[in-house]
């Protein structure tokens, strides 16, 4: 399978580093570009299966935006053509006047500060779309915050059926969800460190490059 390239427009070091972190540790190419002004360039000449954009970064009526929105309303595959799958970063800051518009215009995002297990599903799905991944990375596991879906449940159990559904329709984590406790940030790392050692054993045998 060709090497799944990911596009990080973003100028804040924070972000730029911990994407960088998570998306390398899948071991994938990243590129970070810190300049709106370069970044119309490196679309246009990079072979990219997805790409992050912080909104607060690139505005909403940027020709940056307006790339990249029209790449996100595409389809992914159209007449044997791929197009890159768009992933937009919403910082509290950039919310109020940003989450209206995606929503609207039914775009993906996710809210920052943002849980990785949410972010990495999200990014999943993005990559199955332009055909880059075969199957979904993982899934987020709630072993380890029994007591938290319980919670969620009772919520849901007082919301309205239409509230439920809204929330599938969303690209981001509400608060309650973005929170990890240290055990469940400990149980999945050590599960990140045993899903890495099974693919290193599996690697010589399965693929073949």
């Amino acid at each position: 399978m060709a090497k799944i390239g990911i596009l990080i427009i973003d100028n804040d070091e924070v972000n730029q580093s911990a994407l960088r972190q998570m998306l390398d540790s899948e071991g994938w190419q990243v590129r970070v570009v810190p300049a709106v002004g370069d970044a119309l360039a490196e679309l246009s000449s990079g072979e990219w299966s997805l790409v992050i954009a912080n909104i607060a970064m690139v505005g909403l009526k940027s020709p940056v935006y307006l790339t990249l929105r029209e790449l996100a309303l595409a389809p992914a595959i159209e007449e044997g053509m791929v197009r890159a799958r768009v992933l937009f970063v919403v910082p509290e800051s950039a919310a109020l006047e940003s989450v209206p518009v995606f929503e609207r215009e039914r775009l993906p995002y996710v809210l920052k500060p943002f849980q990785f297990h949410d972010l990495l599903e999200k990014v999943s799905d993005l990559l199955m779309e332009a055909a880059a991944l075969a199957n979904p990375i993982r899934r987020v596991r709630h072993d380890s915050s029994l007591s938290e879906r319980k919670r969620k449940e009772g919520r849901q159990g007082r919301e309205s059926g239409n509230a439920v559904a809204q929330r599938n329709t969303s690209m981001f984590a509400k608060r309650d969800e973005y929170v990890m406790t240290e055990e469940e940030i400990a149980e999945y790392e050590n599960t990140e460190k045993k899903e890495q050692e099974q693919r290193r054993k599996k690697k010589p045998s399965d693929e073949s490059y």
